[in-house]
């Protein structure tokens, strides 16, 4: 299915084919398939920018696989509950004893996936 919005960048009239959201606490911008509607905040790009996207210097880009576009369902604030139920009930991920810290993927359903932060101890 073609969307019929177009790129939010000045001047381009390219259909949008991405969404980018910003997470400004953590510095850092998610990039993924284009959403189901339009979202304040949230900026639908054409293949050309969602290509070329940089961020501030500090910052990080999380892109998301372009290849699985959501499907349209009424109940997606359900599935996502359903999901992080389910692990919440499930054992966590060992911590790392050193490093950085990551975000890692818990469980995905579908087009919904959870992330953490995995804890990670300096030496």
């Amino acid at each position: 299915m073609r969307s019929s919005r177009r790129c939010s960048r000045t001047g381009c009239s390219a259909s949008a084919v991405a969404t980018m959201t910003y997470v400004y606490a953590d510095s850092t911008a998610v990039l993924g398939p284009l959403a189901l509607r339009a979202e304040p905040g949230a900026y639908d790009l054409c293949a050309r920018h969602a290509q070329g996207l940089s961020v501030p210097l500090g910052w990080e880009v999380i892109r998301l696989s372009m290849e699985e576009q959501p499907e349209h369902s009424t109940d997606d604030l359900l599935a996502l509950a359903d999901a992080v139920r389910e692990v919440g009930l499930a054992e966590p991920p060992a911590p790392a004893l050193h490093g950085p810290a990551e975000v890692v993927e818990l469980a995905r359903r579908g087009h919904l996936t959870v992330l953490a932060d995995r804890d990670r101890r300096p030496d």
